[in-house]
């Protein structure tokens, strides 16, 4: 009795598993990896390879102590350790990156009761973690090689300096700089090319739906534009398009119903914006889907369903 689940009806079961769908997530984030390869080195790969490798052990050693059924072979692990790992900077030292692990997989989902049960997405906790805690860190040169080594978003550093976009109208950053990833910043979210091919692949095997990412991106365009600055190098820059189309389409932390779906877009952009333009901080991506998954639950009481057994005004029919 104590494995039995039990939900209202109506019950709907689709043929594609878990572990099928983070697979299609892992086939969607290969171009992203490689890319990061090709513009950072093996340290991208061995940072990859370091965040998955210790996300799988952390599930697999908390699913022992908890004595509970492990669930590494569902993929979830992997996914998350990927994700984490794309959204860091590549002389990150490894270490470090065992705090972002622990904080994903251990705090955020593990200790909420694993897959399914984690109301913010792991990845962005994890990375946010690393953020603040450091910041500042160098290595033996005195190089700065902590989170803000390499900020979020090319956007916030050029709308904070003396004269906004002033590196792109300078020529020091392009749109092609930006498309192709010819830039610094984390390793997954440079290469915006990349991300599009994961972004297409999804669609194709109907692992996500492109309301959420369409809207999001539409809402930075859109309110950039009202703000007076340029909506394309916003698109381009940071994070953006890495954190709509892998991260804020989480099944466990978005919306369920369509109208739910769009205030949570229009949300995480609206919150982007504003962290982007006015707030002291070095991104604002992470920070928007992670305040807007807090709000998921109220997002997905609307509409309001009609109570079994009421009478429809109009017809007069019991619903």
């Amino acid at each position: 009795m104590s494995k039995l689940q039990i939900a209202s009806s109506p019950h709907l079961k689709g043929r594609k598993t878990t572990q099928m769908i983070m697979a299609d997530v892992l086939i969607a984030l290969s171009p992203s990896v490689v890319a990061s390869v090709v513009f950072f080195g093996y340290k991208s790969l061995l940072l990859v390879a370091f965040c998955t490798l210790s996300c799988v052990l952390l599930e697999y050693i908390c699913r022992k102590i908890m004595k509970r059924n492990n669930t590494i072979s569902d993929l979830s692990a992997a996914v998350t350790g990927v994700l984490l790992a794309l959204t860091l900077p590549p002389d990150i030292p490894l270490h470090l990156t065992l705090v972002g692990s622990v904080a994903a997989i251990v705090v955020v989902k593990q200790m909420f009761g694993g897959l399914g049960n984690n109301f913010v997405n792991p990845a962005l906790v994890g990375r946010i973690v690393m953020l603040v805690s450091f910041a500042g860190v160098e290595n033996a040169s005195g190089q700065n090689v902590g989170m803000t080594g390499f900020r979020d978003t090319v956007f916030h550093d050029a709308v904070t300096g003396a004269t906004p976009l002033s590196p792109l109208y300078s020529g020091e950053v392009s749109y092609l700089d930006l498309l192709f990833g010819n830039i610094g910043g984390c390793i997954g979210e440079t290469c915006k090319i990349a991300i599009l091919l994961g972004f297409v692949y999804l669609l194709v095997r109907r692992v996500i739906s492109p309301l959420i990412p369409v809207c999001y991106v539409g809402t930075v365009a859109l309110f950039t534009l009202a703000v007076g600055e340029d909506p394309l190098f916003a698109i381009l820059s940071g994070g953006l398009l890495f954190g709509a189309v892998f991260m804020a389409t989480d099944y466990v932390t978005t919306p369920t119903n369509p109208i739910g779906m769009l205030i949570f877009a229009v949300g995480c952009g609206l919150i982007t914006v504003l962290i982007r333009l006015y707030a002291n901080m070095d991104e604002g991506v992470s920070y928007a889907i992670v305040l807007m998954n807090i709000m998921v639950p109220l997002l997905d009481r609307i509409p309001f369903r009609p109570t079994f057994g009421r009478k429809n005004k109009k017809g007069g029919k019991t619903v």
